[in-house]
């Protein structure tokens, strides 16, 4: 059995990407499920090609994206991906969709596989804060999240996937006043309770 975990690389002026910082303290093994750790350009369009390169390459069982929410209090599960890129700044390779659809054949939306709200459980009895969340956004974030859940229907995959949500590090925040932020080592022990929960629900 095996779980991909993406997480993507610094963008928006930041010179660090909790994402794929989390991602690479997360156990190479949970629960017998093997940990395939990747790191995803933040760019629409490359970050779809570069996760589903990858998801031919090894044939995971379940696959789980991570990203930046900054001024998110606690770790966000995500419900759904919308059909949509509506960037609000370029992403690193300088693109800025308006309004444009991430796949013009694609369904409307599509709903997370994995068992998002037994995820906020677990984590909440860990004595961390997660919540489900109803909207990944229109960035990068729900593009990967979207383009994922789009291929593995399109392709008739049996794969489950979603998407999480983390908060800025405590280090970016110190010159952004009422920003919060959250410890790395919270947000791996969020992360490897997730996983946990994926890969034993039946």
């Amino acid at each position: 059995m095996k779980i991909l975990i993406t997480g993507f690389d610094p963008f928006g002026g930041e010179d660090i990407n909790p994402a794929y910082e989390v991602v690479k303290k997360v156990k190479d093994n949970i629960c017998g499920a093997d940990v395939i750790k990747f790191q995803v350009p933040t760019a629409f369009n490359e970050s779809i090609k570069r996760t589903t390169d990858k998801i031919k390459e090894i044939n995971p069982d379940f696959v789980l994206n991570i990203g930046q929410a900054g001024g998110r209090t606690g770790i966000s599960i995500e419900r759904v991906a919308i059909n949509i890129n509506d960037a609000r700044i370029p992403d690193n390779l300088n693109q800025q969709p308006i309004d444009e659809k991430i796949d013009e054949t694609g369904q409307n939306a599509y709903f997370a596989s994995i068992p998002i709200k037994n995820i906020v459980k677990a984590i909440k009895n860990k004595k961390i804060p997660a919540a489900v969340s109803d909207s990944a956004g229109t960035y990068v974030c729900n593009h990967l999240m979207y383009g994922i859940l789009n291929y593995i229907y399109k392709n008739n995959l049996n794969i489950k996937a979603g998407f999480i949500h983390i908060p800025y590090l405590f280090q970016q925040v110190i010159d952004k006043p009422n920003m919060p932020g959250m410890d790395i080592d919270t947000m791996v022990t969020a992360i490897e309770t997730a996983v946990e929960v994926i890969v034993t629900e039946k």
